[in-house]
């Protein structure tokens, strides 16, 4: 009998399970686009918007594409990496189980993906925020299976949540004249159209346990290469800056009015656009010397919206800002969460050993997703 219980206390302390409830770490949920994209839409065939060529990852891991649409980490991975949170896996990792799940939390963002449901429809493949958070929905009912509700449902409310999405409402939709939402909106009831719908979502992830939660605003994104291109000065578009602006101010107040309203929730509002905006406008003072054009690129055909095996890379890369006509560097998004960091006093949250930055993640084949 002695033997038995012995053999039990050990199971279950491996487990992870005490006698008192689920003893499990702190870990994050990130719903967003391709900024934070880890290996979601490399697995959705069909999709159009896929870091699944070289020279992405070049400088990550193995150096092979891993999904970030980047040479290296994103501003999530190095924000993670410092404040001890582990890095959650791609929803579609094929390995994903529930103890990974309560072990490093999971990651839904989808290049492409927005706000609206409408947003990146020309990439036929993405998640849409509605769909992240459908998808958050069946992830809480494997872990209410795996440890109970109670014990999930103190998980959930425990782990921290970040949603950082909306440029490709704008770059992707309302800017671009093949979508109606740019001829049936003005600016300012568009910004309207897409806080109505952001709150409800937010307000659904409130009920489903979220209660630490910072929602990320826009950069200056009339001044990624892309938006240069497309202008007859090559200089940043304003325009597209003041909507990035208008949809940070606003997004600013319905976050503090939320938060007051909701029952214990903690709903902040990061603002990174002054960041960036420095990053961009004074590059030498963080060391690039290009803050303009791509490092990546297709020659002088401009712009290739992608990095593909036939494109030419910048001979330092570490001194461009960006990595492709949409993204910023491995290094842009070192300095960039480094000022994050200082700006919003993250704290170091598990006192464990945060995974190097040359961590390599899984790679698989690429299964059938949902376009929504």
């Amino acid at each position: 009998m002695g033997l038995v219980v012995a053999w039990t206390i050990m199971i279950t302390t491996l487990l992870g399970v005490a006698m008192d409830g689920y003893d499990c770490k702190v870990v994050q949920f990130i719903f967003g686009d391709s900024l934070s994209d880890v290996g979601n839409n490399d697995r959705l065939s069909k999709s159009l918007a896929r870091a699944s060529l070289p020279w992405y990852g070049i400088d990550f891991g193995n150096g092979l594409p891993n999904g970030r649409f980047c040479n290296g980490r994103t501003v999530a991975d190095i924000i993670g990496d410092r404040t001890s949170l582990p890095r959650p896996p791609a929803f579609l990792d094929p390995s994903l189980t529930e103890d990974m799940i309560l072990e490093n939390g999971v990651n839904y963002a989808s290049g492409g993906g927005g706000i609206l449901n409408e947003t990146g429809g020309l990439f036929i493949q993405r998640f849409s925020l509605h769909k992240q958070i459908k998808l958050f929905e069946g992830t809480q009912e494997l872990i209410k299976a795996r440890i109970g509700k109670e014990e999930a449902e103190d998980f959930f409310r425990k782990s921290r949540y970040v949603v950082a999405l909306g440029s490709n409402d704008f770059i992707n939709n309302y800017l671009m004249p093949v979508y109606s939402d740019g001829w049936k909106y003005s600016d300012e009831d568009y910004i309207s159209y897409l806080m109505e719908t952001l709150k409800g979502q937010l307000k659904i992830l409130h009920g489903l346990g979220a209660r630490e939660l910072m929602v990320f605003g826009l950069g200056p994104m009339g001044c990624i290469p892309l938006q240069r291109v497309l202008s007859s000065s090559g200089e940043c578009q304003e325009r597209t800056n003041k909507l990035a602006l208008s949809f940070n101010q606003a997004s600013s107040k319905m976050l503090s009015e939320l938060s007051g309203n909701l029952p214990n929730a903690s709903f902040k509002f990061g603002d990174a656009y002054d960041v960036v905006n420095d990053v961009i406008t004074n590059p030498q003072k963080y060391g690039f010397n290009n803050s303009d054009s791509p490092c990546c690129s297709f020659g002088q055909i401009r712009p290739a919206l992608t990095c593909v095996p036939g494109s030419t890379l910048c001979e330092d890369r570490s001194k461009y800002v960006f990595w492709d006509e949409y993204h910023p560097s491995d290094s842009a998004n070192e300095i960039i969460a480094t000022e994050l960091i200082k700006k919003f006093g993250f704290l170091r949250v598990n006192e464990t050993n945060a995974p190097s930055p040359s961590q390599d993640p899984a790679l698989a084949p690429s299964p059938e997703g949902d376009n929504s």
